[in-house]
């Protein structure tokens, strides 16, 4: 059921945009700042070759390094300053709510209020520091040895230098994506990462497109096979769009208040509850343990005995987890109903929230208050979170199964789906609120007019 403030926007008048000046002004900051993105990710690190690179990664895909390349905009196939892009950070502050949920002092700390969550932040940007060092310093490396071992020298000069030059200029690029990220969210429209890493994976949407609509004009893709393709994404949007919004709305009483006039009606309000409250978390983290034992052949290359026993494993591992495999397909989408699960028992506390309603009161009609309502939310909980992961599991492993049948290497999955549909309508959401806003000053000026007449 739609809410007043729904109805309200659904009938919002776009022709108060020309006079919603600040508004205007965010959206151009925003879009400035992402082309400041876009730019940044053409800037080769100091003492690699850009032409070698290129050749380097396209023996490399399939892998994990895929996925990070599609969420920086090609940034890591360059090998550019922003090569990491923000997944350090995404990584540290998955982790660092995974703790604060297990550990009890991050558990206090957390519910000390906006100086818990300040220093909760700042511990997620010492964790992304030093997740951007190790992994700086481990691309490098493998860069110079993945080069030495292809016959092909991508580094002009390798050596400790070319590794301490490398992991400064990554760490100073993703901190300087984190802060663009920081101004994109103040003086900006929407959630300034999720905008950075939308705009990478949007980056790559006319070069696939047009690959793939040549593909059809030279009769190596059948024409049946794109109208397909179209059609599952436009479904799959459509379905992105509704589950995203798709809510469980608990009823809230609460008491009577006594007031001079006598008893009024008693207060309702809803607790909504999301049906995919885990996000695109369970995507990332199963396709991420699906695709590294492939990474890791790829970069162990001619370094790993082809007669061992563990060269042998990994071989067989890549054969039957390539993408489009029916065991691939199978562990991703049992490994993206865990991760679902797992996730959102972290970042939904059901004892936690029946204390807070408690404490101020409220209860849902029909439950007691206190252990029993926590058991009632667990329980709803878990019947949604089954529709949310069989959701998220449909939209993740559709397109793999269009890559098992057409052959087609669709770098559009169902988490690139999944980020750009969700962010489009968070920033929907905002302009739509600002634009509300406007709405609602223009009404108290005629309200404070028509008083003044009187």
């Amino acid at each position: 059921m739609a809410s007043r403030a729904d109805n309200i926007a659904s009938n919002l008048n776009l022709g108060n945009f020309a006079k919603a000046t600040e508004l205007k002004q965010r959206i151009w900051f925003t879009i400035g700042a992402l082309i400041v993105f876009r730019f940044l990710s053409f800037v080769p690190l100091p003492g690699v070759n850009p032409l070698i690179l290129s050749e380097l990664y396209s023996q490399t895909r399939g892998g994990i390094l895929d996925l990070f390349n599609a969420f920086s905009g090609g940034s890591l196939e360059r090998m550019s300053l922003i090569a990491l892009g923000v997944m350090p950070y995404i990584t540290a502050s998955i982790v660092v709510q995974m703790a604060s949920a297990l550990h009890p002092a991050l558990a206090a700390m957390k519910k000390e209020g906006a100086s818990g969550r300040q220093k909760l932040n700042q511990y997620t940007r010492y964790g992304a520091v030093l997740l951007c060092a190790i992994q700086g310093y481990f691309l490098a490396v493998g860069l110079e040895s993945f080069a030495s071992q292809q016959g092909l020298q991508a580094v002009v000069d390798p050596g400790l230098t070319f590794r301490i030059v490398a992991v400064i200029n990554l760490v100073g690029g993703t901190m300087f994506l984190l802060w663009l990220g920081e101004q994109i969210t103040s003086r900006g429209i929407g959630n300034g990462i999720s905008l950075i890493i939308m705009a990478g994976i949007v980056a790559q949407f006319p070069s696939f497109a047009s690959n793939l609509f040549e593909g059809g004009r030279t009769g190596s893709i059948a024409p049946w096979v794109i109208i397909g393709f179209l059609a599952m994404v436009v479904g799959l949007i459509l379905l992105i769009s509704f589950m995203e919004r798709a809510q469980r709305r608990l009823t809230i009483q609460y008491p009577k208040r006594a007031t001079q006039r006598g008893m009024m009606q008693a207060e309702r309000s809803y607790l909504p509850l999301k049906i995919n409250t885990a996000g695109v978390i369970p995507p990332i983290f199963a396709s991420s343990l699906l695709l590294l034992p492939l990474t890791i052949t790829q970069f162990a290359g001619n370094s790993v005995n082809t007669e061992s026993t563990s060269y042998t494993v990994l071989q067989a591992l890549n054969q039957y987890l390539a993408h489009g495999q029916p065991l691939y397909m199978s562990l991703y989408a049992v490994g993206i109903v865990f991760f679902c699960f797992f996730y959102t028992a972290v970042v939904f506390n059901p004892e936690e929230t029946a204390d807070n309603l408690k404490k101020n009161g409220g209860s849902i009609p029909g439950i007691r208050p206190g252990k029993r309502t926590s058991d009632y939310l667990e329980y709803v909980l878990t019947r949604i979170t089954v529709i949310g992961a069989a959701y998220l599991a449909l939209v993740c492993v559709l397109p793999e199964w269009m890559i098992a049948q057409t052959g087609i290497p669709l770098f559009l999955g169902g988490t690139s789906l999944l980020i750009v549909v969700n962010v489009t309508v968070d920033t929907i959401s905002q302009i739509q609120s600002h634009l509300l806003a406007l709405q609602y000053g223009d009404l108290i000026k005629k309200a404070k007019l028509k008083g003044r007449m009187r």
